[in-house]
């Protein structure tokens, strides 16, 4: 038994001094809202299987844009939805594109705002999948080498933009060393990369597939994505990422990956993000509209437990809540 004069004393449970000694702090300047702007829409259309989450017409985006500036948070990340799609996913990389168009929109309306825009094909093709594909008969082979060269266009095309931060998750090989390579060709070497350089192959990115409209028409991503089960895969996924020139990371999804977050975050002590994907929202979302959970501090205990793993920054669809809960703790 500790002597009376070395036994660590208790503080006094009152909000104020739980808020004084506690380890793991949520700000609003860690958070990035991810947005959806398709080129088919006039209005508003809300994801039925997002609630609270909507694409937006370029005539929404602009007061999108400036509610979540508004609010303190400080990045946006940017999908597109197009008119058109093919097999070569042009509608990725021309200079009009819903991207390119919705980022010159955004910089005019609210310069301020961090744009990272998603660099991937499946908002494009017509197949659903991240790169280029071939197909023979019910097998196909996604071209590596091939969707590289568009990854790279598109990226550029971005920048050109005004888009402040490339966010290359298709998951190619080589990918972030030729897009690091042609944008500095471009002109454009400032522009960091934010890699989604750990990717898992998962069940909880079906609720984005309605919001991106991006759901593969055969076959699944398992080829080029992360097997759930491989830990050393991603670190050296990661280090591959990193040594291409990669400048900030991303870990996806979030809650059954927090293992390697923290492993990320201590390896590499690089800016790394951990992106709260689309089912992880729309179970809490679910089961708090059952009135089986409280939402807010159900979401509360989730972003901390992403911020003590080691995230610096949350990609999450209750940015603009949090914003606004997190002004009352």
């Amino acid at each position: 038994m500790l002597p009376l004069t070395n036994r660590p004393r208790r503080l006094r449970s009152t909000d104020n001094m739980r808020r004084l000694v506690r380890e793991t702090r949520l700000d609003s300047n860690q958070l990035i809202c991810p947005v959806f702007v398709s080129e088919k829409l006039s209005g508003r259309s809300d994801v039925t299987s997002m609630p609270g989450v909507a694409q937006l017409s370029l005539n929404d985006l602009r007061d999108e844009c400036l509610l979540i500036a508004d609010l303190g948070i400080p990045a946006i990340l940017l999908f597109g939805i197009p008119n058109q799609k093919d097999e070569l996913a042009s509608q990725a990389y021309v200079e009009n594109g819903i991207v390119q168009e919705a980022v010159r929109a955004i910089k005019r309306a609210v310069p301020d705002l961090i744009v990272i825009t998603d660099v991937c094909l499946c908002e494009y093709t017509s197949h659903g999948h991240c790169g280029v594909v071939a197909k023979d008969g019910e097998k196909f082979t996604v071209l590596n080498d091939a969707s590289v060269e568009l990854l790279m266009k598109t990226a550029v095309s971005h920048a050109a933009a005004g888009a402040d931060i490339i966010a290359p998750s298709d998951m190619m090989d080589g990918r972030i060393g030729a897009i690091r390579s042609a944008l500095d060709a471009a002109g454009y070497d400032q522009i960091p990369i934010m890699s989604y350089a750990s990717k898992f192959c998962s069940a909880f990115y079906g609720p984005f597939r309605d919001a991106a409209e991006s759901a593969p028409q055969f076959g699944d991503r398992r080829a080029y994505q992360m097997d759930p089960a491989n830990a050393l895969e991603a670190l050296r996924e990661v280090a591959l990422d990193v040594e291409e020139g990669a400048e900030l990371l991303i870990v996806k999804p979030g809650l059954p990956y927090l293992d390697i977050l923290w492993r990320i975050k201590e390896r590499f002590e690089l800016p790394t993000a951990v992106y709260n994907v689309s089912g992880e929202y729309a179970m809490v979302k679910a089961a708090a509209r059952s009135g089986w959970i409280e939402e807010k501090r159900a979401v509360l205990e989730m972003m901390t437990g992403f911020r003590r793993a080691g995230a610096d920054m949350i990609i999450t669809y209750w940015a603009k809540d949090l914003a606004v809960w997190l002004k009352d703790l």
